[in-house]
């Protein structure tokens, strides 16, 4: 049987969350995604359901998926389970200058989830013309005012996030998370520097886009494409994973795991926090499945060996 999922803290700050949480793109989008069509809120609902029954105590959106929508979905949620850690970005826009744009920004995010604060509050992009110390002057401001538990980044590099790290640590604010794309098929954050920069600050690594949107659960081959927009997309790699999901369907089967936890516990044995979407139950019990075990260090080596 396999352990309780055990909560850990985001960076340096008192939020506990689950080792791996939910991400909320899909929630609401409907052009790339499909919802309305291939899913409904009902099916939303289900997947929140069978998370938080699974141990998953935290969900991740952005105030630009589907354009507010899968913040407004995921407030509906809420008041069923009490706990759960509710994590979001605002996106630097161009013409957002300064605190008062973050301000306009966090106070639409806080109304379409309906809550008066947010667990984890991150900075989408570093866009340019404002710098990243204005934002992050901001956002320490934001968790002074109790408006934010703790704040985070997404898409940061190594010099940008140590940047954020500074300007926070002025304000005695810890930066607590970096939000990235991490999987098999996208390693960069170990070529660069990223991770093991983020174990030296005392940041946590979140992985967006774990299964590579699909492409690391072994359901799709070159006789069977992702569907809609994604395709175009996402065909030209299916014959350079193949070596990669080889690998996760024999790790997986030796375990009795479908690739998709293989994948999803390299992550975790890599030290990031994975997020993978779930539209449905199945998808977040799946998802689920990969807590409370570890690969050996021999897997998570064979699994290195493959990937590019």
């Amino acid at each position: 049987m396999s352990d309780p999922p055990e909560l850990v803290p985001l960076g340096r700050t008192d939020v506990q969350v689950s080792r791996l949480g939910i991400g909320a793109w899909a929630w609401g989008d409907r052009l790339y995604w499909g919802y309305g069509r291939s899913y409904t809120d009902d099916d939303l609902r289900a997947a929140f359901v069978a998370a938080r029954y699974a141990g998953v105590n935290w969900f991740v959106s952005a105030e630009v998926y589907g354009f507010g929508r899968s913040e407004e979905i995921l407030g509906r949620l809420l008041p069923s389970a009490t706990s759960t850690v509710v994590a979001s970005k605002f996106m630097p826009f161009p013409w957002r200058l300064g605190r008062g744009g973050l301000r306009d920004a966090l106070r639409g995010s806080l109304r379409r989830l309906g809550i008066e604060r947010i667990d984890l509050y991150q900075v989408h992009w570093p866009m340019p013309p404002v710098p990243i110390e204005t934002w992050m002057d901001a956002l320490a401001e934001a968790v002074q005012l109790g408006h934010v538990r703790a704040v985070g980044v997404s898409n940061y590099n190594v010099d940008q996030m140590r940047r954020a790290h500074q300007a926070l640590a002025r304000h005695g604010v810890p930066l607590a998370s970096n939000q990235v794309h991490y999987n098999l098929l996208e390693r960069s954050p170990e070529r660069s520097g990223l991770l093991e920069t983020c174990r030296e600050l005392g940041v946590t690594l979140i992985a967006y886009s774990p299964l590579a949107q699909g492409l690391l659960t072994g359901k799709y081959s070159k006789e069977s494409s992702p569907p809609g927009i994604r395709a175009a997309r996402l065909r030209g790699r299916l014959r350079e994973i193949e070596p990669v999901v080889a690998a996760l369907r024999e790790i997986g089967e030796a375990r009795g795991r479908p690739p998709a936890q293989v994948a999803l516990n390299w992550l975790i044995c890599k030290g990031a926090l994975p997020i993978p979407g779930a539209k449905n139950a199945q998808q977040a019990e799946q998802n689920a499945g990969a807590l409370g075990w570890r690969l050996t260090d021999g897997e998570v080596a064979a699994l290195d060996a493959v990937a590019p």
